[in-house]
């Protein structure tokens, strides 16, 4: 009975979300495609404890249940790396208008002043994943965030590939 899996699933999710505090889980919905056409839904449920940037992963399909890990690409670069950019100038450049205060921190610390950024992130947008179910089949999934630096959180869309060919669109 898939539909009493995948709503017992979606409960279980629903309440970690709730208790979970600080972590940040979701589910994404997602359909089996073969040969061309949606043949079954999909969940796959994620929960991460730093901002919905790296976290596990679980993907329910009808016949196997697959279990792995997540991550976004990103780029972290120090303030030490950044400090020649600003040689001669307001660290920042805060002192040159036309971008909106600190546009020169945006990509990296959106909305914070330079001088309070001791690292920053660069977001590529795309996460990636590694699944495996008990018996060892492989899943693989790719995603591109529709907001990178909320993770996903943000919203996005993809699609995984089973060992066997077979592939799962999702977006949300």
């Amino acid at each position: 009975m898939p539909s009493l899996r995948f709503a017992s699933l979606f409960a279980a999710t629903t309440a970690a979300a709730v208790l979970g505090g600080c972590a940040s889980s979701g589910i994404i919905g997602a359909d089996l495609v073969k040969n061309g056409r949606a043949v079954d839904p999909v969940l796959i449920a994620w929960k991460s404890n730093d901002g919905a940037i790296d976290g596990t992963m679980t993907a329910t399909l009808p016949e196997a249940t697959y279990q792995g890990r997540f991550m976004q690409i990103t780029r972290q670069v120090d303030s030490d790396t950044l400090a020649p950019m600003w040689a001669g100038w307001p660290m920042g450049w805060s002192d040159w208008p036309g971008y909106g205060p600190g546009w020169a921190a945006a990509p990296m610390a959106p909305m914070l002043p330079m001088d309070a950024v001791q690292f920053s992130t660069v977001y590529s947008g795309k996460v990636v994943a590694n699944l495996k179910s008990p018996v060892g089949k492989l899943m693989r999934c790719r995603f591109q965030m529709t907001r990178p630096d909320a993770g996903m959180s943000g919203g996005g869309t993809g699609e995984c590939q089973l060992a066997g060919g077979e592939s799962v669109q999702a977006s949300f």
